[in-house]
């Protein structure tokens, strides 16, 4: 979440945790979108900053790292959940 505070972390992290739960169709609560959102964002933006310079995005580019994230947090939570 490289250019942006905690509060607006926080804020993208909420959004994006909620567009992919309705985009994934699950139903996971606003502290779980948000703390999908967040984690989701940090990790995409790291694998994505390997590759390509994702500081200069802003909180655009948080927020489609978050929702991209956040859907791949989703998915591999729904496989755990149906392996065990």
């Amino acid at each position: 979440m490289n250019g942006v505070g905690w509060i607006a972390a926080i804020i993208i992290g909420g959004i994006a945790g909620w567009l992919a739960e309705q985009f994934m169709k699950s139903n996971m609560g606003l502290l779980m979108n948000i703390i999908l959102g967040i984690i989701g964002a940090i990790v995409f933006n790291f694998l994505l900053g390997l590759f390509f310079d994702t500081e200069t995005y802003g909180w655009i580019g948080s927020l489609i790292a978050g929702f991209i994230g956040a859907c791949i947090l989703i998915w591999i939570a729904r496989l755990v959940r149906r392996s065990t």
